[in-house]
């Protein structure tokens, strides 16, 4: 299996240097998603996401 793996990807300086950034790509992705989740949770109810239909509603009522 770590033959394989060696075989494949890091045989060859290119394929190592697309498998990093691939990878790294990947997680970067998936941390800012996780982070976005966390930060909405934490911060609900304070967001202007959250709050816009108060003053949408208001500045169109006037």
């Amino acid at each position: 299996m770590a033959n394989a793996i060696y075989n494949t990807l890091f045989r060859r300086n290119y394929t190592m240097l697309g498998a990093v950034f691939a990878g790294a790509f990947a997680f970067e992705l998936g941390y800012d998603n996780v982070m976005n989740k966390i930060w909405d949770s934490h911060n609900r109810g304070r967001q202007w996401k959250d709050i816009r239909h108060k003053y949408v509603e208001a500045a169109d009522e006037e």
